[in-house]
Order: structure tokens, then sequence, then C-alpha cells
């Protein structure tokens, strides 16, 4: 607490905490079945993605 008040300031401190909330689950074991292992079926989804999107 005194290190998010040290570098926040109180009214931001506060506003943190305000709208701070703690997640649920386990990220360690979700993860491995939300997210792609494999480095080339990424590269293809981001680069697929990047496709859809005109650039400005």
């Amino acid at each position: 607490m005194a290190a998010l008040l040290k570098a926040l300031g109180p009214d931001d401190a506060i506003r943190f905490l305000q709208i701070y909330e703690t997640g649920s689950g386990d990220w360690t074991k979700e993860r491995k079945t939300l997210l792609e292992d494999d480095p080339d079926k990424i590269i293809k989804s981001i680069m697929a993605r990047r496709k859809k999107v005109p650039t400005p």
C-alpha cells in the first residue's frame, strides 16, 4: 500500500483500488488450453488478422 501511495499519490491510489478486481481461476493451467504453442501457427494467425484490418 505504501508503494502504491508513493507511486500514484493518494487520489490515484484510491481510484486504482476502486477499479481493481482480483481475477479468478488458474492462468497457468488455462493458458495451455487458450494459447497456441506452435510459433508458426501464432505468426500465421497474426498475419491473417493484419490482412483483415485496413492499414491507415
